[in-house]
């Protein structure tokens, strides 16, 4: 049920027996844009294509907020909304900016100063996967999904998930090996 005495774009309110559950989209944009862009971008390869990604997750989550169930599983969620606008942009043309600049180490919102990978060939490597790769490596590493869920998800084979993940791990690892062997 929806407390129409407030405004849905900013709260939303479940009754599930007992308990009363109440989201509101500012704090989820205050508590997991940093995560959501990263997967965009981790996901996209391009910080405008990431910016464009996150907002679009987050106006399309302010639209569905009354379909959060479980508000300790939000960033689960937004993932999921990430995913599907993700695959829903994939088919479309990108324009091209003329004095578009790649994304340098230093702009990827809150990366961790004691990371022991080198995010600049990380990124390299997941751009040089296939979508279909990426999502899948995206959604098991990054979202931490099981084949299962993954399966369930994407709505292929669990056989189709593992094969895809083995060989964007052999695909990742070569094109990790010829980015730090060029940087070197």
């Amino acid at each position: 049920m929806v407390d129409n005495t407030s405004s849905t774009s900013d709260v939303a309110e479940h009754g599930y027996g007992n308990e009363s559950l109440s989201v509101d989209i500012r704090g989820l944009v205050s508590e997991h844009y940093g995560d959501v862009y990263r997967y965009a971008y981790r996901l996209s390869g391009r910080q405008p294509d990431a910016e464009d990604l996150t907002q679009q997750t987050f106006l399309v989550a302010q639209a569905k907020l009354h379909q959060l169930r479980e508000p300790a599983k939000a960033i689960r969620w937004l993932f999921a909304v990430l995913r599907s606008c993700f695959l829903k942009s994939v088919g479309r043309p990108r324009p091209v900016l003329i004095d578009a600049t790649e994304l340098t180490v230093e702009d990827i919102a809150e990366s961790t100063e004691d990371s022991l990978i080198d995010q600049e060939a990380l990124q390299f490597a997941l751009r040089e996967l296939p979508d279909d790769y990426r999502l899948v490596v995206l959604m098991f590493y990054f979202e931490e999904l099981s084949y299962k869920e993954i399966a369930e998800v994407t709505g292929i084979p669990m056989g189709t998930v593992m094969s895809r993940l083995s060989r964007a791990r052999q695909a990742f690892r070569g094109a990790l090996n010829t980015h730090l062997e060029r940087k070197n």
